[in-house]
């Protein structure tokens, strides 16, 4: 019987272990499809415990007698493992949503004005939330014009999304749970399915398969946002995270060499910026965040869509429209587009009258490794 005691705290500690490796940044984990058996093995957490726990509890007194106190050392490996996997590792232990969430207009935001902000605009309503601060988070939950907004983002894919957090039409809570493939999973409350971040799809779980409605973003400089949206609402520090934002702090510039949130400044790197254009599913492109810096505008195809993209002044703004045909041929001054003579800001907003605004495209920043692997189909310019 005694052999049941080590079996049952073998067998612990190995479930422990897995129940996180599958899904947090451990080394081999991301890159293998374990996402069923993860989930498989989290939905039955407690059976596995309760079942191991028998066995310890039934080959104690056997072990006791072999072994006396020696026994108990065995257990301290156990009780460890069971602190760390569950109270310090765990991704909802280890990044918090805001305990306070603090919006501010432009005459009283502390922001700097240089920093990256993913930036939602409804119906004449505006707000932008620095994705310094949501880069700690993951997600923060607000509302605009009404609208639930579920604002999330991933360090590790340089990836920001908006999404509606409604699922079969309920409000739902999320929560992080871990990662697949490098990109953060939340979990809802009412199903308890997983869903990725980089595309709102529940990758596990009852709801597999089904997708959360995105709301259209920009990524963008604070300053230019404003110049946009004057009365637009800046999301503020929590005090409560000072430290968490601060080890953020040069995120947005890329500065830093960290195995998981670093940047490669070469081209085509893992950890590469490039801006992603994806029309349809079969049709993706990626451009090289480094040849965009030095040509400022691109005329190139996605698909058998004639596309633009640009690059700001500020070196921070980027945006994508689609063209009307292969041959319109488009100049860049500072932030300003012209075609003939006819001209649109940096947004495609007609600065001459009678000029029609250009068809916008979503234009992400991503790291390469994310959006090749959640764009298998990706071509690269």
């Amino acid at each position: 019987m005694k052999y049941l005691f080590y079996t049952g705290i073998l067998g612990l500690l190995l479930f422990e272990l897995s129940n996180v490796y599958f899904i947090m940044p451990m080394p081999g984990s991301q890159q293998t499809d374990s996402l069923d058996w993860a989930y498989w093995l989290y939905g039955n957490r407690w059976i596995i415990r309760v079942a191991m726990l028998a066995m310890v509890l039934l080959g104690a007194r056997s072990a006791w007698q072999a072994h006396g106190w020696k026994t108990g050392i065995a257990l301290l490996p156990l009780i460890l493992a069971a602190y760390m996997f569950n109270a310090v590792m765990a991704a909802d232990r280890m990044f918090y949503p805001p305990e306070t969430l603090s919006m501010a207009g432009a005459d009283v935001n502390r922001v700097p004005l240089h920093k990256l902000v993913l930036g939602v605009h409804l119906n004449g309503a505006a707000k932008a939330y620095p994705i310094q601060f949501l880069g700690y988070h993951h997600q923060v939950m607000d509302t605009l014009n009404g609208q639930p907004l579920m604002i999330t983002y991933c360090t590790v894919c340089r990836t920001g999304r908006v999404y509606s957090p409604e699922v079969n039409g309920q409000l739902e809570t999320f929560r992080l749970v871990g990662m697949d493939h490098f990109n953060a999973m939340f979990e809802d409350a009412g199903t308890r399915s997983w869903w990725r971040q980089a595309t709102g799809e529940a990758v596990a779980g009852p709801l597999k398969g089904q997708s959360l409605r995105e709301i259209p973003s920009e990524q963008t400089s604070l300053e230019a946002w404003l110049k946009w949206y004057p009365n637009s609402l800046v999301m503020q520090r929590d005090p409560a995270f000072h430290e968490e934002y601060d080890s953020l702090d040069t995120y947005d510039v890329g500065i830093g060499r960290g195995k998981l949130t670093g940047t490669d400044t070469a081209s085509w790197q893992s950890k590469s910026w490039v801006i992603g254009i994806d029309i349809d599913e079969k049709s993706a492109r990626a451009f090289d965040w480094n040849r965009l810096m030095k040509e400022r505008i691109i005329h190139e195809q996605v698909g058998s869509y004639p596309v633009l993209l640009v690059i700001g002044a500020d070196n921070s703004t980027f945006q994508a429209f689609q063209r009307t045909n292969v041959q319109e041929r488009f100049l860049l001054k500072n932030d300003t587009l012209s075609l003939g003579d006819k001209i649109w800001n940096i947004r495609g907003q007609p600065l001459h009258p009678g000029a029609e605004p250009l068809v916008r495209l979503n234009a992400r920043q991503e790291f390469w490794h994310s959006w090749s692997t959640f764009h298998p189909f990706t071509t690269k310019y």
